[in-house]
């Protein structure tokens, strides 16, 4: 599978992320049926599948209950094999979410994720919106926090991952580097096209775009819809969730059928 540039970050990411949210939680979360949790071996052959399809993108987060510690499990001794995506500034307490975008927690959050992840450097961390105002996020120190880790050279590029277009478009204009964030994850999929245009500003502005959601959170079954996804001017990777490897499959196939994987004009 292609790698494509990854906005202005030097980094180089494949056209289908695996999304991991279904390895550590099947609580409070809006899906269209209910799921089990993968096995630590229904995990590895994941990951198996997912490296020999040539997609380098995992994309976690401490909201997504035990997904980061059993990543760091089970990527142990293959780290430089992939590109680690994680979030901060929400938490999940084991029924529900919260959200805390204060400076000292996002960099509390950030050294937990090293730990857990087993690493001493994240590629990807971005701020996990809850939909207020970006300019509140800011005000609470949470760009600060992450401008501080890349200029330490702990996290290798940053950004925003929000609810809605006005939300990417206040994080471009935002303080978040001194120029714009290195990345923005937006939702697009067959009922969703709010984004399609912000990922196009988006890398105009030199920002890598992460597609969340491209299947409706099950409501979306066709595989040949995340590969026309991955076709869109500005998109860099799609970022699909599943815990099943003949999902995995199809979707790695419909997206080198459709040559999705060309790079983006």
């Amino acid at each position: 599978m292609l790698k494509r540039a990854l906005g202005d970050t030097g980094l180089e990411v494949s056209a289908l992320g695996l999304g991991t949210v279904k390895f550590g939680r099947n609580t409070g979360v809006d899906y269209a049926g209910p799921f089990d949790l993968p096995s630590d071996g229904r995990i590895a052959e994941l990951l198996v599948l997912a490296k020999t399809s040539g997609i380098n993108l995992l994309d976690t987060a401490p909201a997504y209950g035990t997904s980061e510690a059993r990543l760091g499990e089970a990527i142990q001794g293959e780290r430089e094999d992939w590109l680690i995506c994680t979030k901060a500034g929400e938490e999940f307490d084991g029924v529900r979410s919260r959200h805390d975008f204060s400076q000292d927690h996002i960099l509390r959050s950030v050294a937990r994720s090293l730990r857990r992840l087993r690493t001493d450097i994240l590629d990807i961390v971005l701020v996990h919106s809850d939909g207020r105002a970006v300019a509140e996020i800011e005000a609470a120190g949470a760009f600060r926090a992450l401008a501080r880790l890349h200029r330490e050279g702990v996290v290798r590029a940053v950004g925003f991952s929000g609810k809605s277009r006005d939300d990417g478009r206040e994080a471009l204009r935002a303080s978040l580097l001194p120029h714009h964030p290195h990345l923005l994850m937006c939702t697009i999929n067959a009922s969703y096209r709010d984004e399609v245009q912000l990922a196009r500003e988006a890398a105009r502005e030199g920002a890598g775009v992460l597609v969340k959601k491209p299947l409706a959170q099950g409501l979306d079954v066709d595989p040949r819809n995340v590969a026309a996804i991955a076709r869109l001017p500005g998109v860099s990777s799609v970022v699909v969730g599943t815990t099943s490897t003949d999902h995995l499959s199809a979707h790695v196939g419909a997206v080198r059928a459709l040559g999705a994987a060309e790079p983006n004009k």
